[in-house]
């Protein structure tokens, strides 16, 4: 593939990025208080805060049931802003460098409390780490504008 190629695809290729993670952030959001439908409905994991909530605490065993909800509430409200940073492109490389730490932390929680296939099952590393690598190319855009107004 040519340099020039490679310039064409690179910014359609990272959009398309930002927008798979950021609304695969505010659709669970979505599905916490009860816009895409009532628990057990098509498409629906919780379908209320509620249910929620009791999956957060499983996530969370080592916290009491209170602080589990806060927590869930902290990783709702931190999903629904990345999500909306990501899909409007606005602060990409702290939007993504967020993403890549609640996503790593959902994924080693599910891992240890939910067994091996949850966090797979669910992409939960790969949304993760194609965070990261989000981040990292926001960071290497950075370092070659600022190399070109250098030269």
């Amino acid at each position: 593939m040519t340099e020039a190629m490679l310039k064409k695809i690179f910014p359609t290729a990272q959009i398309l990025l930002r927008l798979a993670i950021g609304v695969g952030f505010i659709l669970p959001v979505l599905d916490r208080i009860g816009v895409l439908g009532a628990p057990g409905s098509t498409n629906v994991s919780w379908g209320n805060w509620t249910n929620f909530v009791a999956y957060a605490n499983k996530l969370m065993p080592y916290f009491s049931f209170k602080m589990a909800s806060f927590f869930g509430l902290v990783a709702t409200i931190g999903e629904a802003v990345l999500g909306i940073l990501l899909i409007i492109g606005y602060k990409i490389r702290l939007a993504a460098y967020g993403s890549f730490l609640l996503t790593l932390v959902f994924a080693l929680s599910m891992l240890f409390f939910t067994g091996y296939r949850s966090p797979f099952d669910y992409s939960v590393f790969s949304v993760s780490f194609a965070s990261l690598l989000l981040a990292s190319l926001q960071s290497e855009a950075v370092l070659q504008q600022t190399h070109k107004q250098g030269s």
